[in-house]
């Protein structure tokens, strides 16, 4: 495909089945590399869906500067956009996030202030909040604002939804992605059961997240904290762009699931994604379990697995942080 704007590349990546990971026959799990993506990650969508919703409506202006707090994707995908149209970008980012994402934000000449992963959500300390000081102290500046803005879960409605009912023509079966803003598994979600209502949405999160407890409880737990080491998944708040009541079932996951199985990807399929992939892959495959009846089940790997060789791609970490290799 030719195309005359990088950003015009965003979106329309490929479904692959896999085809060695799965050991239950009567059941299909097909995978959505977003790594296909020109930043490498999922986030593309809903940055280009915002900015150009910003620009359209004045609140984003030439030259100006767009501000957001990030676990490294939504970033890297901001410091593209922002290259590539002319805008300054500052970037707030828990200290968790690899080395290799934070290059890559210098790389594109993103200015990046990295904070405490520890930092409570309500702590002037914490990556989002330092983000909306920025803002308010920043002439001429635009807040991303990913956790919620619902054009975040917009994106996903427009674009990776029809994508993956194009893709198996209708047929998807149940759908699963873990969340932190929550715009992929609730726009992608609202989509698929838009065309058929029977579609279940199952959602992987963390422990340390408040988000499992809250879909089960309805209460919000003051004691998640984020501390997990996989990036990019889960939430030690609300966000508005979640959507909870498209969510049919959730699921714990452990750091060692997500790192274990995206290694296991990496080896056994080629697929060299980031942990929440490792994690989306391990949810089906929880789902896959239980289920008696023939079934297509689509997740989605998020990122590239580039962005994590200093972490669980490097046996040595995996060895120093107790987990499996």
């Amino acid at each position: 495909m030719n195309a005359n704007n990088l950003l015009n590349t965003i979106g329309n990546t490929p479904l692959v089945k896999l085809q060695k990971i799965n050991p239950y026959p009567h059941i299909e799990i097909y995978v959505k590399l977003e790594f296909f993506n020109p930043s490498g990650s999922i986030k593309d969508r809903i940055v280009k869906h915002i900015v150009e919703d910003a620009e359209e409506k004045g609140i984003l202006k030439p030259g100006g500067t767009i501000v957001e707090g990030t676990s490294g994707n939504t970033g890297a995908a901001i410091a593209m956009l922002a290259a590539a149209k002319g805008y300054k970008a500052i970037l707030t980012m828990p200290d968790k996030v690899s080395k290799e994402k934070q290059n890559a934000l210098k790389a594109y000449g993103a200015e990046i202030i990295v904070t405490k992963t520890s930092a409570p959500h309500d702590s002037p300390e914490h990556y989002v909040n330092i983000a909306k000081k920025i803002v308010s102290e920043t002439k001429d500046s635009f807040h991303l604002n990913q956790y919620d803005n619902l054009k975040n879960t917009e994106a996903h409605f427009l674009t990776t939804g029809p994508e993956i009912w194009r893709q198996t023509n209708g047929k998807v079966t149940h759908f699963v992605a873990a969340g932190s803003t929550g715009g992929t598994v609730s726009g992608t979600g609202k989509y698929l059961k838009s065309q058929n209502p029977q579609i279940k949405i199952i959602m992987p999160d963390p422990i340390g997240s408040i988000y499992y407890d809250y879909f089960k409880t309805g209460k919000i737990n003051t004691d998640g904290t984020c501390t997990y080491q996989v990036e990019g998944v889960g939430e030690d708040h609300i966000a508005k762009a979640m959507d909870f009541s498209l969510i049919d079932e959730m699921y714990k996951f452990t750091d060692n699931d997500a790192f274990t199985m995206s290694r296991r990807l990496a080896r056994e399929e080629g697929i060299f994604g980031g942990g929440t992939g490792g994690a989306n892959v391990w949810g089906a495959l929880k789902l896959a379990e239980t289920l008696k009846e023939p079934a297509i089940i689509v997740t989605v790997i998020p990122d590239n697995g580039v962005k994590y060789l200093s972490k669980f791609y490097s046996d040595e970490w995996m060895i120093q942080n107790n987990y499996q290799i």
